[in-house]
């Protein structure tokens, strides 16, 4: 039967079983194994090919702009009965690659011809190209060598895999009526480490922030922030909100109220009868109270004191909530932020703890934040201890095949994720 004019000697039965069949197993979303950075795949049938594509964050810190991505690789009938994998990776065309199935839940690709990855120039051209495609920019740009030296460590780490990696099946999280917002991907700002993508879902009482690529300091698979829904946080009013020492007390304030409820509940104490998810706790503003001093700053994921955060300047025009009224918002003085558009009305405030660690995931430490729902696919989160803020917004991109099985296969998924990296 005559397809298309290139496959004049295909028949159905000759796609569905050497091509359709042979390679289900591998359709939907992976997170490839490349260290700390991991990635985004999606796998997915394109007519007479399935093509791996790579999703990759917009240019830091271009929050609300839409995904990037590239082929990898792909999979067609070039003759009957015979699939061929092309590796995508590089400028220089489709060439001979392999993929080898693990398992349901875990394959392989292998280029074959890796001298198709070179380019003329040499490293430095390689180097130059990857990063206009990867940060928009050049070397010259940027002028914070922190972030420099963070650049080309990845650059040189990621390289060096040159296509040849092994993905593992994840998931998108499932959703409950009663989900504070809808879960899914989301796009974060994360200091001189850039933009990285982050999966929300929802936990009973708790929300959690799953990275999907990670840095040196956070790998992917990690948590990265916990929201307790429990506890509610109520902003002062704008003009409070500007001096960092009062959110700093009314955050701490409730820091301190979780740690005695906890205690409770380890001394076998109740708390006060069940409180649904509905009813979160919210604590009193309180009179004003002497500053608390933080702990010393430790090199963490979002902040890296390079952008000051324009809380003192006029605000933007603001946006209205989707749902309930909002209220006013203004990151505090003192604050960074990497990108300064951030919404100026928020829905509500939760306690959460956010995840910070020296290079190469020393010494982890949970520390306390704010969680700022601004709407349906934004919310943000201020790191106490590092004066810092992350914006997220959500991925509007649409996954086939990325449904969990189960409740259970999707919380096995974050374990098996997480403990890659731990």
């Amino acid at each position: 039967m005559k397809i298309l004019p290139d496959y004049e000697h295909m028949e159905y039965r000759d796609v569905y079983t050497c091509l359709l069949h042979r390679y289900r197993h591998i359709l939907g979303l992976w997170q490839p194994d490349i260290g700390p950075y991991g990635g985004l795949l999606n796998v997915v049938v394109d007519g007479l090919f399935i093509i791996g594509w790579m999703y990759l964050p917009p240019h830091d810190p271009h929050v609300d702009d839409p995904m990037r991505f590239k082929p990898l690789f792909r999979v067609h009938l070039m003759e009957r009965k015979s699939a061929t994998v092309e590796c995508m990776y590089g400028h220089r065309g489709p060439h001979n690659g392999h993929i080898q199935i693990v398992k349901k839940d875990e394959f392989s690709t292998k280029c074959n011809q890796t001298d198709h990855h070179r380019m003329s120039g040499g490293r430095q051209e390689e180097f130059r190209t990857w990063l206009r495609e990867e940060w928009g920019r050049t070397l010259e740009d940027i002028f914070h060598e922190h972030m420099q030296e963070l650049i080309l460590m990845k650059f040189i780490y990621t390289s060096q895999y040159d296509n040849c990696l092994t993905y593992r099946r994840i998931y998108l999280p499932p959703s409950h009526p009663d989900d504070l917002i809808r879960p899914g991907l989301f796009k974060g700002t994360y200091g001189s480490h850039g933009l990285e993508i982050v999966m929300l879902s929802f936990h009973g009482k708790r929300a959690r922030g799953t990275k999907i690529t990670g840095d040196p300091n956070i790998p992917a698979g990690q948590q990265t922030v916990e929201i307790d829904l429990m506890h509610r946080i109520q902003l002062p009013d704008v003009e409070s909100l500007r001096n960092f020492n009062e959110l700093s007390r009314i955050v701490l304030e409730v820091r301190e109220q979780v740690r005695q409820e906890q205690q409770q509940q380890e001394n076998g104490l109740e708390d006060g009868g069940g409180r649904g998810r509905q009813s979160p706790r919210e604590p009193q503003r309180g009179s004003a109270q002497p500053s608390v001093e933080l702990p010393a700053e430790k090199v963490g994921e979002p902040g890296d004191g390079e952008a000051a955060a324009a809380a003192a300047a006029a605000p933007a025009p603001e946006q209205p909530a989707q749902c309930g009224q909002g209220q006013p918002f203004v990151l505090p003085v003192g604050v960074s932020s990497r990108n300064e558009d951030y919404p100026r009305t928020c829905r509500m405030c939760f306690y959460g703890t956010g995840l910070i660690a020296g290079h190469g995931f020393t010494s982890p430490e949970r520390t306390p934040g704010v969680f700022i729902l601004f709407d349906e696919d934004r919310f943000g989160f201020i790191w106490l201890e590092l004066k810092s803020f992350s914006l997220y917004s959500r991925v509007q991109a649409t996954f086939r095949n990325a449904e969990a099985p189960s409740p259970q296969a999707f919380e096995e998924m974050l374990k098996n994720i997480q403990s890659l990296t731990s």
